[in-house]
């Protein structure tokens, strides 16, 4: 049995929870069918379906009861439905957008990395060939001091100057790109 216009108006009038949920029963899958008509979603749909029948209750004293409940709910379920779409166009934008940010991100620090490893790289390059020879066996072999000094035959001591003095030409050399430093490590927290 069709609930009528009128028993609808009273039911709401009155907060009449038991018309309501009979009203909410008959027109609950159509509803469904025309919401995910929209979406193509039917949880979503079922969802927006649910929100317009407790948002109509909810604000049953400020309807307008010159229009018929069924096409108040068909609209508020169509408007529903059309903000939920334009709701994740905007997160698809946003995700492209913080993609490409990213993207973006990554290609400049790639770009500074490749920048700051051959002013290194030159900046070795440049040192003298006892500083140069020293310089390598400890940063890249890893080597201690005392195995340096063996494999060169010099005391561990003239090693020690050697990186020294090593160090202090690499940090005038490479003064400059103390700000790619800084962003590179900053960056990468």
């Amino acid at each position: 049995m069709e609930i009528l216009e009128a028993d609808i108006t009273l039911a709401f009038k009155n907060s009449d929870e038991k018309t309501f949920q009979k009203i909410f029963e008959d027109m609950y899958k159509p509803l469904c069918h025309y919401a995910n008509y929209i979406l193509n979603d039917k949880d979503e749909a079922e969802e927006m379906v649910q929100n317009a029948f407790i948002n109509a209750w909810q604000h049953r004293s400020e309807m307008n009861y010159n229009v018929s409940f069924k096409s108040y709910m068909y609209k508020a379920v169509k408007n529903s439905c059309l903000n939920h779409i334009k709701h994740l166009k905007v997160r698809e934008l946003y995700a492209a957008d913080h993609m490409a940010t990213h993207n973006e991100a990554q290609t400049i620090n790639l770009t500074l990395q490749k920048e700051l490893q051959n002013a290194i790289n030159t900046a070795i390059e440049g040192l003298p060939e006892q500083c140069k020879i020293i310089f390598k066996m400890s940063r890249y072999q890893e080597m201690k001091y005392s195995q340096i000094a063996t494999e060169l035959n010099i005391s561990p001591k003239t090693v020690e100057n050697q990186m020294g003095k090593a160090l202090k030409i690499m940090r005038e050399k490479l003064r400059e790109y103390l700000h790619i430093i800084i962003f590179l490590f900053i960056s990468s927290l």
